[in-house]
Order: C-alpha cells, then structure tokens, then sequence
C-alpha cells in the first residue's frame, strides 16, 4: 500500500466513524456513499417523506391535450387571418413549451407583421409569446383566465418530453425531427434559467421496484428519447440506498417549481410591454374579430372545438399535494404511484385516464397512492 492509499483509507474510516458518531448523537437521515468516495468524499442524504392522508391539502385534476401524431405546429389561413397553431402536447406542454414555442415563430417571422394575436396563457402560451417579444413582435395575449386558473398549474412540473406526446405508430420521420429539435431547444432555454427563484431546479429522483421487469413495463409513458441532455439511470446496490427493494435506480433530472415559473414568465411580458385581454374564444368568428391579422393558437384543448380538431382529446391527470416538506428534494416513482417535490408542495400522482373530461378528484385515488408510498417509507433502512 501506497503512502496516498494509506492517508485517503484512513481519512474515509475518520470520515464515517465522524459521520456515524454525528448521527448516533443528532438521529440525522443515514448517509449513503457514493461510488466515487474516494475522490470527492460525496454523501447522498434520503430523507424520509411524512406522508398521510391528514397531511393533504389538496386534490386536483388536470387535462392533457393529445393529440395521437403529435402536437400541431402548422401554419393555415383562416379568411384574412393567418393562425399559427402551437397546440396538443399532451403530457409534455411544460418541457416542449420553448422548443415549439420558437418554432411556431419561425412560421409568424414568414408573415411580414410585427403585431401578433396569441391565444391562451399557460405555459406554451407564456413561453411563445415572450419569444416573440424578444424577436420584436407587439403580442396581445388573449385568454379565457390567467395563472393559477390554468390548467398548466395542475401539472406535475417535471421534465418529460415524451411524455404523451404522440402515439408510437403515428410517430413519422417529420414528427420526430420537430420533436427532437424542440426537446433540445427547450432544454438550453431551461439552464438559462437556473438560480432565478429556483424556478427550474435539478434534482435525484428514483425509481424503486421489485424487478427489472417492473421498471421496463413503467417506461411506456417515455416513447422518444434524446441522448446527451439530463444524465442516465444508474442502478444502485442495496449498500447505496434505503429501500428495501430489488431494483433501484437513480438519475438526476429537472423539476419545474410551477407557482414562481409562471408568475415570473408572465410579469415579464407584461414589463417588456406586452398587453393581456381577458376574453374566452369559442368559435372562428372570434377569431376573426380581433384586430391582429396573425394570430398564434396556444390554446391546448380549447382548441378542439374552435377548430374542429377531431384528433384532440383529453388524458386526465389527478395530483394530491401534500404539506412542504423542506429537506425533502428528490423525487420518487414505484409501483402505481409516484411522488414530485417542490417548493409549493409534495405531488403524489399515478393516474393518466384517456379521453376523460372529469376533473373531479377522486379520494380512492389518494387513499391508494398514500398507502404505497406510506409503505416505501416505513420499509426504508436506517
């Protein structure tokens, strides 16, 4: 044994016996060890999640636009209107929001106008119109309500561009060009955005399952995937992790905090000089009263039947948010349930019924999420 061998061993054995004593005295979360200790002495704290029904304050369902070949990013002509539709996400509005959001003004810059319509204010709505100020358009956006009223507050907030998007067998050549040029587009936009009011954070999240089997039957939701953006699963051994299950994995991935991202993105445009109207658009004929000759369609299922999109449909969503819990910061999916932390709360979810417009929530749904995961908790090590 080397000189160096000797001081880095017995600087990990001062290292844990400190650690051990610190938690014996305090009762700290235990600390797992990654497996690159030697070099940078890392620790990985899991804290528990306090987790019962008591600890609820809330239950919501959202709807998901999806549309089965994908999100319509198109160019049409509407009498003497010229609508470029930006619509149909699914379960990836959030993630996809910049990507598409700048493609579809790529199809405005090819109209020759500086003042623009745009329809809708969630988060594909904010993000467009704030990329077509910056290209020096005047947006007017025109809404039927604004956040929290929207239903891109009732999402998860997590970054899954696949997520929903577009049925496998419909997935063309051309849709996944578009997708992927969105995908990587929305996420450099993303990382410009990290440290303001941890609007966009990064985060460990983990999937815990009993089988490898388990984990590649929960994977249908996550169709596409592109290389190179957030860091691959790693598996980990049963001396890296707490959970007494067979299969874990970990990766680092982004979550959006929704409340302070949408507040921020919207009083932005509104400082830069954009101008909001409150006003509901429910057939053509609204459309084209507006005084905008381009008008950009943000507006997700509303769109269905001011258009006629027969293709349209809604996947509902329910979430049950729990008490902040501040040391808590990773997120968590096992079997038939899944938990997401942010700043305004813990997110339990699970649910995705197709072609359902009930956002009623349903208490059995919570009642079965918190059982799980109540007992992912009591079952952890240390």
């Amino acid at each position: 044994m080397n000189r160096r061998d000797f001081f880095l061993k017995a600087g990990l054995v001062g290292a844990v016996a400190g650690t051990a004593g610190l938690q014996s005295c305090l009762s700290l979360p235990k600390q797992y060890g990654d497996k690159n200790f030697y070099i940078n002495r890392g620790f990985t704290t899991i804290p528990k999640l306090k987790i019962s029904l008591d600890r609820v304050i809330k239950e919501t369902v959202g709807l998901r636009p999806f549309r089965e070949s994908g999100p319509r990013i198109e160019k049409e002509q509407l009498g003497n209107k010229v609508l470029v539709h930006n619509y149909g996400h699914g379960g990836s509005g959030w993630s996809l929001s910049w990507g598409t959001g700048h493609q579809a003004r790529t199809l405005v810059d090819t109209t020759g106008t500086k003042e623009v319509a745009l329809l809708g204010c969630g988060t594909v709505g904010i993000a467009t119109a704030t990329l077509l100020q910056e290209s020096g358009y005047q947006v007017t956006i025109y809404t039927k309500d604004v956040p929290p009223n929207v239903t891109s507050n009732l999402a998860t907030g997590t970054w899954s561009p696949s997520s929903r998007v577009c049925a496998r067998d419909k997935a063309t050549p051309a849709f996944r060009k578009m997708w992927e040029e969105a995908t990587r587009f929305s996420f450099h936009r993303m990382q410009m955005m990290l440290g303001i009011d941890d609007m966009v954070v990064w985060a460990n999240e983990y999937r815990v399952l009993q089988s490898k089997s388990e984990d590649r039957q929960g994977a249908a939701s996550e169709a596409f995937h592109t290389p190179g953006l957030i860091p691959n699963w790693r598996e980990l051994s049963a001396k890296d992790h707490p959970f007494k299950m067979g299969h874990v994995r970990t990766r680092s991935n982004m979550t959006f905090n929704i409340p302070a991202y949408l507040h921020f993105h919207l009083n932005n445009f509104l400082l830069r000089g954009g101008k909001l109207q409150i006003k509901e658009i429910k057939r053509p004929e609204d459309i084209d009263a507006l005084p905008q000759k381009v008008v950009v369609n943000c507006m997700g299922l509303g769109a269905k039947h001011v258009f006629n999109d027969e293709e349209l449909y809604p996947i509902s969503g329910q979430l049950a948010c729990l008490i902040p819990q501040s040391e808590v910061t990773y997120k968590l999916m096992t079997r038939g349930a899944y938990f997401i932390s942010r700043k305004d709360g813990i997110y339990l979810g699970g649910t995705g019924k197709v072609n359902s417009w009930d956002t009623t929530p349903d208490r059995r749904e919570t009642e079965k999420w918190v059982g799980i995961l109540s007992d992912v908790m009591k079952e952890m090590k240390g």
